[in-house]
């Protein structure tokens, strides 16, 4: 039986700074253009954006 679980990493071949937005379209299974819009648009709004992406980043491991 094979029970892989779904982890969160940061991407390695998906990123474009730190590979958080890559990391978590293939954790949800969605473009990495929808979470790096909804990132840009909570940091523009005034809204966490850029705090939540850089917690994330030091956080969350790379994929091995």
């Amino acid at each position: 039986m094979n029970t892989t679980t779904n982890r969160l990493y940061r991407s390695q071949t998906d990123r474009m700074v730190a590979g958080v937005c890559g990391g978590l379209a293939k954790y949800f299974n969605v473009d990495p253009t929808v979470i790096r819009l909804i990132f840009v648009v909570l940091a523009l709004a005034g809204g966490p954006g850029l705090l939540l992406y850089i917690i994330l980043w030091l956080i969350t491991p790379i994929e091995p």
